[in-house]
């Protein structure tokens, strides 16, 4: 078992391994500027923690956009934006195909399956058709003798939105703070750190889970990616996306480097020893940041989720890869919730 070269960050990860009590802020610090050398041996203590505290079981993803493009705030990684000059445009998805996408999203065994759009917030029209999806949905994989829950990432919301989603049984809530708040307004203008952090509120008051995590590579120090850990820590999420910068072409950011597969990796242990008892799942860039082997790697050093095969803009890999690996590393996918 390979040991930390520091022994005070070794005392403190050791106390997050026995306690289920997150790093503060200096410590994952600490592990975010560890040097090479170390990494075999905070990848190892995050893959310990995660074991002890989440147990080997790998939640499964999928997701579909049922709103892609067209959309008024300006988050500068972002190719959904109808204010960049990127290829995507708006396109609605009706509900035949978002039940087919379920479906298919169900015979991969995946026990979760989570509806986005590209808006600031729901309109009617977005409310409406959740309405009405989520019920077809049910309904067609009740008549496959099958079984799905249903999660949504709707942007902002109201709080009679809130108490909608919740009647109509989302499971749980996805809307990223991205970003540490200190350097939120580097990469947003249009709308604030503190309004997404309201909805999460109301998401995490109403019962719903928070699912809330963010992108790393937008141009934060090392420093912020640690005040972003803890700032998501406080929240209590029940899961984290962790994102890596794909580089979109047409957005302000379109140009900006790709992290590093050890940076990345680093910040994975880092996420995971600040979040002993969350779930940290795979989510966009990891196949341009880490690759195959970076992405065992992060299996094996805290990664306890995982979306399979495409994302919102931009390609993934095959879910039969995902599924494979997971089987190769002895990783049981989640079964699905026995309350559904």
């Amino acid at each position: 078992m390979p040991e930390l070269s520091d022994p005070a960050l070794a005392t403190a990860a050791q106390a997050v391994l026995e306690t289920g009590i997150g790093l503060a802020e200096p410590d994952v610090l600490a592990v975010l500027r560890l040097p090479d050398d170390d990494l075999p041996a905070i990848l190892d203590l995050a893959h310990r923690v995660r074991m002890r505290w989440c147990g080997p079981e790998v939640e499964v993803e999928g997701i579909v956009s049922v709103k892609t493009g067209g959309c008024p705030e300006d988050c500068h990684f972002c190719s959904q934006s109808g204010l960049f000059a990127s290829p995507v445009r708006a396109v609605w998805l009706d509900i035949p195909a978002l039940v087919e996408a379920a479906r298919q999203t169900a015979a991969t065994g995946a026990s979760e399956f989570c509806i986005v759009a590209a808006v600031r917030g729901p309109d009617e029209r977005l409310m409406a058709q959740m309405r009405e999806g989520v019920a077809a949905i049910r309904a067609a994989l009740a008549s496959d003798g099958a079984a799905i829950q249903i999660a949504a990432s709707l942007g902002m919301l109201t709080q009679h939105q809130v108490d909608e989603l919740v009647a109509m049984g989302v499971h749980r809530y996805n809307h990223n703070l991205e970003t540490a708040r200190s350097f939120f307004p580097r990469v947003v203008t249009t709308h604030t750190w503190e309004e997404r952090f309201d909805t999460l509120r109301m998401v995490r008051d109403s019962g719903m889970e928070v699912c809330c995590g963010g992108i790393l590579g937008l141009g934060e120090s090392v420093e912020q990616r640690a005040e972003f850990a803890v700032q998501l820590a406080s929240l209590a999420p029940d899961e984290v996306p962790l994102n890596f910068l794909n580089p979109r072409p047409g957005t302000p950011l379109g140009d900006a480097p790709v992290v590093q597969a050890r940076d990345a990796l680093r910040a994975i242990a880092a996420f995971r020893l600040a979040l002993p008892k969350t779930i940290l799942r795979y989510a966009g860039g990891r196949e341009i940041t880490l690759g195959d082997l970076g992405t065992r790697d992060g299996l094996l050093g805290g990664i306890n989720a995982v979306i399979v095969g495409n994302y919102l803009t931009t390609l993934g890999r095959t879910p039969g890869e995902d599924l494979a690996l997971l089987d190769e590393l002895k990783m049981p996918v989640k079964a699905l919730s026995a309350t559904l």
